[in-house]
């Protein structure tokens, strides 16, 4: 058996918050919550962080993760979460550890808990998955676009709407999380193929920290479902 390891990319530039990924969210540096969740989920072996900076790199030592030093060749603004994951995955394999399973987090996701990381490895598992993504289950949720002619219904039909119990379950992507197999990520250069699964997160989970609003936001959201307290 090898190990399940997880990985946070976490790059240095941040055009809408300067220095996001160590910023203070309810009193720690903000990529400080996923490793501690990661490092208290029974199922994962090891935490790594990979950035191009040294100053969240030690951060994030400090918090007790391993650091990866990412090239400055994929760290850019275009750069694919997938770049960094396969990077960070030769270096493990380099040091001589066998990985079965990645979980790829998001630093900016601070609003979950260790349980829901072990929960879906164990869905992975049982259910002899390839990859997963995290979601949150979405109701009443209708969206629209603007066309040539004004506003314009896009998976409905606003003339004849259906009742709350006739419409069909829907899944927002929430961005959390991920875990794939080494083999996916390295054939397909995706962090989703094979057999893919779906974890269901809490709704009150699916929020992110890309500007100075949502850090309030996040602030009490932790605040109030106690996830501040780790």
């Amino acid at each position: 058996m090898g190990e399940i390891v997880a990985i946070i990319p976490a790059r240095g530039g941040s055009k809408g918050i300067p220095g996001k990924n160590i910023k203070s969210v309810c009193g720690k540096p903000l990529i400080a919550w996923s490793i501690m969740q990661a490092r208290m989920a029974n199922a994962i072996d090891r935490v790594f962080v990979s950035s191009d900076s040294d100053e969240i790199l030690d951060v994030a030592a400090q918090y007790g993760a391993l650091p990866i030093k990412r090239p400055m060749s994929f760290s850019g603004d275009l750069a694919a979460s997938e770049s960094a994951w396969l990077h960070a995955l030769k270096e493990i394999e380099r040091s001589s550890v066998k990985v079965d399973y990645i979980v790829g987090m998001q630093a900016t996701s601070p609003i979950r808990a260790s349980s829901d990381l072990d929960n879906a490895v164990t869905k992975m598992r049982l259910d002899s998955l390839d990859s997963l993504l995290t979601v949150a289950e979405v109701e009443d949720f209708f969206s629209w676009r603007v066309g040539q002619s004004g506003p314009e219904s896009v998976d409905f039909d606003y003339t004849s709407r259906k009742r709350r119990q006739d419409i069909e379950r829907r899944y927002l992507e929430n961005g959390s999380f991920y875990i794939f197999t080494p083999e996916v990520l390295c054939s397909q250069n995706n962090r989703l193929g094979g057999k893919i699964g779906m974890y269901t997160m809490d709704r009150y989970k699916m929020f992110q920290i890309d500007n100075e609003e949502d850090v309030a936001l996040c602030e009490i959201i932790m605040r109030g479902y106690g996830l501040d307290k780790l």
